[in-house]
């Protein structure tokens, strides 16, 4: 299987169309996707796991060429997962087990995958659900008729992206200023670096990179 679909969902996310932004309405709170929150510490402890997977493989921010924070691009990719999830569901589509063991497998196993997903922000223990997201929201865009030929695949999205504005991602201000104007010229994910500093290094591409197909 190819990584395709994966491709498709960090297209979508990098059109800025999950930046809904305000102020958490649950104290603790990193970001609140349709009412249920990221809580700091679980996205701290989540950072913590990539930068130590980071560091294994002998990888820098830096090297990645990130325009945001780690602690930013971790919560980015936390919150989007779970809105393409709760989407999904609401419209009655499931994703087996077997198919994201299929996945894995068709991108070179377990192993391969997560070093491969290191380049888009997503902690190892976070590779699962990161996939089922993906995968969920992909057979939504076909349920739409995306997959047929580019037009059909542009109207699956395009309903796709009505969807998620009904389950909006609230942030945590101290994270930054979410970028709803994002361009080759200010390809951030959020404008402002809040509390956690400028981004590592500035980099050519609008998102981090989607593992690459099989």
């Amino acid at each position: 299987m190819k990584s395709t679909r994966i491709r498709v969902i960090l297209a979508v996310a990098a059109a800025g169309v999950a930046l809904t932004a305000c102020t958490p309405n649950q104290a603790g709170a990193a970001a609140v996707v349709g009412g249920e929150r990221i809580s700091s510490g679980e996205l701290d402890r989540n950072v913590r796991e990539y930068e130590a997977a980071l560091a294994k493989a002998k990888v820098t921010p830096a090297d990645l060429k990130f325009q945001d924070s780690v602690p930013q691009l971790v919560l980015f990719q936390m919150a989007n997962a779970k809105q393409f999830a709760k989407v999904a569901e609401s419209k009655g589509i499931t994703i087996t087990e077997g198919e994201i063991d299929q996945l894995v497998a068709g991108q070179g196993g377990q192993e391969k995958l997560e070093q491969q997903l290191l380049q888009n922000a997503v902690a190892p223990s976070q590779m699962r659900p990161f996939i089922r997201a993906q995968l969920l929201f992909s057979k939504l865009i076909a349920k739409y008729g995306g997959g047929t030929d580019e037009a059909a695949l542009q109207r699956g999205q395009e309903q796709a992206i009505k969807d998620l504005q009904a389950v909006p991602i609230t942030w945590n201000p101290r994270y930054g200023t979410p970028n709803k104007q994002r361009s080759e010229q200010q390809p951030s994910v959020f404008v402002d670096a809040g509390r956690f500093g400028a981004p590592a290094a500035p980099g050519p591409a609008d998102a981090p990179p989607a593992p690459p197909q099989q």
